[in-house]
């Protein structure tokens, strides 16, 4: 049976303008709920169990960009971890179809399935947490560090336009200058650094 966002996408919020998700565009952002890592400074944490009371409808989501058409640029599917939801794909390429341009925010935890969506994805804003190794302490997650950067390789071998980021809290502060290296080593860009939210 094929998986569609109806039916397999749980959005867990929405905001309808930003001019700060996608660069330079005028875009809404839907936030995808749930997420297997568990990082400790994490912004979105309401976000992280797989379900919630306060879940949208695909149906009200669509109504929603129906109406802001030739209004927004571009939509954002932000998290969460929009990756770990089957009707991904499905929504992106309808959002697409709108006339939208369409972003992707993601920590890269699932290299493949971000690999089959990067077909229908103009912009990616890729967490890199820190060098692989790093990993495990942030997310709690072993080998999170090895699929973040396989993520990073299959982002920069699909030639999407993309942006780094990586959220800076003191206990890697010292691995920043091998970050910095390694990230311009395989080609990276544009590499920003947020500050973290208590």
């Amino acid at each position: 049976m094929r998986q569609t966002a109806e039916s397999n996408l749980r959005i867990g919020g929405l905001t309808p303008l930003t001019t700060i998700d996608y660069p330079g565009q005028l875009a809404a952002v839907l936030f995808c709920q749930g997420c297997s890592w568990r990082c400790h400074y994490c912004h979105n944490a309401h976000l992280q169990p797989m379900t919630s009371e306060n879940i949208m409808q695909w149906d009200q989501v669509r109504a929603f960009l129906d109406r802001r058409r030739g209004l927004l640029d571009a939509v954002v599917f932000s998290g969460g971890e929009p990756t770990l939801q089957a009707g991904l794909a499905d929504a992106m390429a309808q959002v697409r179809a709108m006339g939208f341009k369409v972003g992707l925010h993601t920590a890269g935890a699932y290299p493949k399935r971000l690999g089959r969506v990067l077909h229908v994805t103009d912009w990616v804003g890729l967490d890199i947490k820190g060098l692989p190794s790093d990993y495990p302490r942030i997310t709690g997650v072993p080998g999170s560090g090895e699929a973040a950067w396989e993520s990073l390789d299959r982002i920069l071998a699909a030639n999407v336009a993309l942006e780094v980021r990586t959220t800076m809290v003191p206990e890697l502060e010292a691995s920043l200058p091998s970050l910095k290296t390694r990230l311009e080593r395989v080609g990276v860009r544009h590499h920003r650094l947020q500050t973290v939210r208590a």
